[in-house]
């Protein structure tokens, strides 16, 4: 995909995998506000706190009508071993193709190519959406800082 989708653009309706081996598609949330926000990898530093913080405050994301989703190309055994250590209350599911040849994050131009120490491989790039009723994007946090993003994302999702 040449463009990536944005602020006012449908978000692709592409189906992940659930923890309990169902799946999930950013329409079974029409009629509501969604966050889905796409981190790179469970049981790391950034994602672990990112998570924790989105699971934090999601009292607050629920009584704004906001449902919460992160998403990562882990499998989804692995998403439960890091939900029961982490405790964890917001769900997780997995970007892995269902439906098709590619995931969500391809659709949406985050699964990117990423350079450590010399090295080059396909990651994933860390950013929120902000989905309204209309499963239109209505915000979108690209390259995320995880420190205060949670907080950010839930002051967004309130005054939407």
């Amino acid at each position: 995909m040449s463009e990536r989708p944005d602020i006012g653009d449908m978000i692709p309706d592409i189906a992940l995998e659930t923890t309990d081996g169902g799946q999930i598609k950013p329409s079974d949330f029409a009629g509501k506000k969604l966050v889905l926000f796409f981190y790179p990898k469970d049981a790391t530093p950034g994602c672990t706190t990112e998570n924790k913080d989105f699971s934090a405050l999601k009292a607050e994301f629920d009584a704004a009508g906001t449902a919460l989703l992160g998403v990562s190309k882990d499998p989804p055994a692995k998403h439960l071993k890091f939900i029961e250590k982490q405790e964890l209350t917001a769900p997780l599911a997995s970007d892995t193709p269902v439906d098709g040849p590619e995931g969500i994050a391809e659709a949406l131009g985050i699964w990117v190519e990423k350079n450590m120490y010399g090295r080059k491989y396909m990651g994933m790039e860390r950013t929120t959406y902000l989905v309204g009723p209309d499963g239109k994007i209505a915000q979108v946090w690209r390259k995320v800082k995880v420190k205060g993003h949670a907080q950010a994302v839930l002051e967004a999702a309130q005054a939407l």
